[in-house]
């Protein structure tokens, strides 16, 4: 079975920076993308950013929502299957609820799987 353990929300001031992390474990293959989501209240959700890491016909890099270039940065630690969110210039239009998403090929073949979800909260 494959986890995804997210950390790092909380409440900053508009202008502020946090840093999210997601760790992936279990049995996994192929590990095609990982992506941070986030949903605001009364919102559905909405892709942040993704890491594709190249495993399949899609170039590896990083995509991101028009809202965030330039302000967030998305990376991935190789060696420990975990994807960083760095978040700065924070607005209060970034609270959400944050989730960490994995799209891979693991004991129950290709599935999404995804984190519980961390809070970030941009108020003064």
């Amino acid at each position: 079975q494959v986890q995804l353990v997210e950390s790092g929300g909380g409440r900053v001031q508009p202008g502020g920076s946090l840093r999210l992390s997601c760790a992936a474990s279990g049995t996994i293959f192929v590990l095609y993308s990982m992506s941070w989501y986030r949903q605001a209240p009364g919102k559905q959700r909405e892709l942040v950013a993704r890491h594709n890491t190249g495993g399949t016909a899609v170039p590896s890099g990083a995509v991101y929502a028009d809202t965030v270039k330039g302000r967030f940065t998305i990376s991935k630690d190789n060696a420990e299957n975990t994807v960083y969110l760095q978040m700065n210039s924070l607005k209060p239009e970034d609270t959400a609820v944050y989730y960490c998403n994995a799209h891979l090929r693991g004991m129950l073949g290709v599935a999404d799987y995804w984190g519980q979800g961390t809070q970030v909260t941009v108020s003064s």
